[in-house]
């Protein structure tokens, strides 16, 4: 087994013992800093492709903004990191990463939003994946750190993901690969979350405003995966994180139906089911 620096095992989902069976000194993994970045137009380009024309990802511009955060400031009551992450081999594609690590200034520890996580076909079931899934740990903790949290403050990795649909099967596959990794799903007859609308203004406003996307919330509480619950406190923590998040690129009347939505979660003390991501 060889590892490259920025591999962790303990940070492994319990369901990614797989991503230590292999050799990985044939990749490289590339933090893209900046739009500018040579690597940017490759890892943007592959999301683009794979997300921008069913409406999720966000504009290029969106995103380099977002890069420009310093987790060290506090800014309308949070701290934020974001990553893009390129991976190659022998410099061709083989996946990308982005995510975004949220610390409010009212609330404890972190949650990270995993935007995407694209393999190519040929590094699928390799165990790649696995370190991708791991990675948004690494940036929970840089924003913790910088904020001067405890190091052990708790961390949650947070995925929005489509409803199951038995004749989808793309998110089938998506799905069950979270799974597979450990992770749980709020359980969504409780919870109603929005995705804001990805779309540029000018489509927002001719089409006679913002459409949020209705999603599921795929979890993963690090150190936490045997819980069975999460209260409504908590899930509102969550959903608040990913909005103060969208908020930073995102007009303020069109965010304010997600923000609304808020009003109908379970009250803080209720507990609220964690099924497996492929329930239906």
């Amino acid at each position: 087994m060889n590892l490259q620096s920025w591999m962790i095992p303990s940070d492994l989902a319990p369901g990614d013992a797989k991503s230590l069976q292999r050799d990985w000194s044939d990749i490289e993994l590339h933090r893209i800093g900046n739009t500018s970045d040579p690597h940017f137009d490759i890892a943007f380009g592959a999301l683009w492709s794979e997300f921008g024309v069913i409406g999720e990802v966000e504009q290029a511009d969106v995103l380099g903004l977002r890069m420009l955060w310093d987790p060290s400031q506090v800014i309308d009551g949070c701290s934020m990191r974001y990553r893009m992450m390129l991976v190659t081999s022998n410099g061709k594609f083989a996946a990308v990463r982005d995510h975004t690590a949220i610390v409010l200034e009212d609330e404890p520890g972190a949650v990270v939003h995993l935007s995407h996580n694209l393999v190519a076909p040929e590094w699928r079931r390799t165990g790649l994946a696995g370190w991708l899934r791991a990675l948004p740990i690494t940036t929970a903790r840089s924003v913790l750190s910088a904020q001067s949290r405890p190091a052990d403050s708790p961390i949650t990795l947070v995925g929005e993901m489509e409803h199951p649909d038995s004749s989808d099967q793309a998110t089938l596959v998506r799905l069950a690969a979270y799974e597979k990794a450990g992770c749980k799903k709020i359980d969504p007859a409780r919870v109603g979350y929005l995705q804001p609308d990805f779309r540029a203004h000018h489509e927002i406003d001719m089409g006679g405003g913002p459409q949020p996307i209705p999603l599921c919330l795929i979890i993963r509480k690090v150190g936490r995966e045997h819980e069975e619950h999460v209260t409504g406190s908590e899930v509102r923590r969550i959903a608040r994180s990913l909005y103060k998040m969208y908020g930073t690129g995102f007009r303020a009347k069109d965010m304010d139906v997600v923000h609304a939505s808020l009003e109908n979660y379970p009250a803080p003390e209720e507990k609220i089911p964690l099924l497996p991501p492929t329930a239906l």
